[in-house]
Order: C-alpha cells, then sequence, then structure tokens
C-alpha cells in the first residue's frame, strides 16, 4: 500500500501551525506544508477538503481530515495519530 500523503494548510506567522509544526516534526514525519496566504486559491481548496473550515492549520493525512492544532494533539494523546502514521508504512 503507498504512503498516504501528510498535508497541512497553514500561514508562517500561526502559533497553532508552529505547534502542529513542532509536534508532527517529533514524529519524524515529512509532509507538505502549503502556506494559503501565499497561494489563496489553497485557501479555497482547504475549505472546501475540510468540510468548511477557514481555520489554519488544516491537516490531512491521506484521505483522512485530522482537524487542527488541537485535534492533532488530542489524537496524539489518544494514540491515533500513531495509528494513523504506522498506517502509512504499511
Amino acid at each position: 500500500m503507498a504512503r498516504p500523503k501528510i498535508v497541512m494548510y497553514a500561514t508562517g506567522w500561526c502559533p497553532y501551525c508552529a505547534r502542529a509544526r513542532r509536534l508532527l516534526g517529533s514524529k519524524g514525519v515529512a509532509f507538505e506544508e502549503i502556506d494559503v496566504e501565499a497561494r489563496p486559491d489553497a485557501r479555497e481548496e482547504m475549505v472546501r477538503r475540510s468540510g468548511g473550515r477557514r481555520t489554519v492549520p488544516q491537516i490531512f493525512i491521506g484521505d483522512t481530515h485530522v482537524g487542527g492544532s488541537d485535534d492533532l494533539h488530542a489524537l496524539d494523546a489518544s494514540g491515533g495519530l500513531d495509528r494513523l502514521l504506522a498506517d502509512r508504512d504499511s
């Protein structure tokens, strides 16, 4: 099975984006970061993919919409993030 791509829609100045970057970095995973300020069309794409959410970050692991930074940290606390990341190696 191919590894799902990790994508985070973000801005350079957002503290929640920085928090999510740190957590993903601590897991040792590579991810694509899309700056919604540098690419205004990407914000529309993010809103569509996330079901209407307009805040950054919005994080996707494969087809799974994880949500924002708080969602990512809650998923990690429950052990779900490690399971999602392990799935990408199967």
